[in-house]
């Protein structure tokens, strides 16, 4: 793995090398493991440096992010910083929007979790597109148990994710469950074994990174619509990002390969 020196302390960046190799990947680690990767606002602000960095470099095709150690992908906000807050410091510094701009990226997102996702680390591997998982990952939204609820987007995706009755249970009672229960839920993508996590989610990363990039990212952006728009909106946005498609040169590209039965080259033009 090849470190980029500027990356921040708190977040490291990489394009990581791989057998075979793993171009147009980007990978993102929380680089605090001695506090479980604690979401701090400094952690915060670099990831959401990084993210926009990497979404706007042409090079990067899709981006996995975990976290140092394992035993935690990210077990929370730092609640010490938390605890000196008031209703109106908080909406003034929108700490936790970085979490937010996670869904908002064109690049696919994959999570690599093991250990703890919990409150904002829970919340965090939600926002992204995918989540691989490994078999020693725990997930929750134990925020009742602090007195608060989740405040980064924890109660929104969850519910769509696993349904509204499953949600009020697990935010209601802050209960924690495993990686068994949560791929039951449909909250995951794919279990492996621990150690394969970001082999895993790196193999997945470098597949979607081969692909067209502008399909990818219309396809991205279409799924994502489908989580907010109504059907008849959502299939009048997915019928726009088809034909849009038509004026690009990797479409007649991807068509005439097919035809001529060969591999396409794609330059994302």
């Amino acid at each position: 793995m090849t470190e980029d020196a500027s990356s921040p302390s708190l977040v490291q960046v990489a394009f990581p090398a791989g057998d075979p190799p793993l171009p147009g990947v980007g990978l993102v680690t929380l680089d605090q493991p001695r506090a479980l990767n604690a979401l701090s606002y400094a952690l915060l602000a670099e990831l959401d440096a990084a993210l926009a960095a990497l979404d706007a470099d042409p090079a990067c095709r899709a981006i996995v992010i975990t976290g140092a150690g394992d035993r935690a992908f990210a077990a929370g906000a730092d609640v010490r910083e938390l605890s000196a807050e008031t209703t109106a410091s908080l909406h003034e510094a929108d700490p936790f929007s970085a979490i937010d701009h996670v869904a908002t990226l064109a690049t696919p997102t994959i999570a690599a979790v093991r250990g703890f996702a919990l409150g904002g680390g829970c919340e965090l591997a939600m926002a992204c597109d995918m989540l691989v998982a490994g078999d020693d990952a725990k997930f929750g939204q134990p925020e009742v148990l602090i007195g608060i609820i989740p405040g980064a987007g924890g109660t929104q995706r969850l519910a769509r994710a696993v349904g509204k009755a499953r949600a009020m249970e697990l935010v209601l009672t802050g209960r924690r469950i495993d990686v068994a229960e949560a791929d039951r839920l449909g909250l995951v993508t794919k279990v492996v074994p621990a150690a394969e996590t970001v082999p895993e989610a790196l193999a997945l990363a470098a597949t979607i990174a081969s692909m067209p990039p502008l399909a990818v990212r219309a396809a991205k952006a279409a799924l994502s619509a489908s989580a907010e728009l109504p059907l008849a909106d959502g299939i009048r946005r997915e019928r726009d990002l088809f034909e849009a498609l038509f004026l690009s040169e990797d479409q007649r590209e991807g068509m005439a390969a097919f035809l001529d039965k060969r591999k396409a080259i794609w330059t994302g033009r």
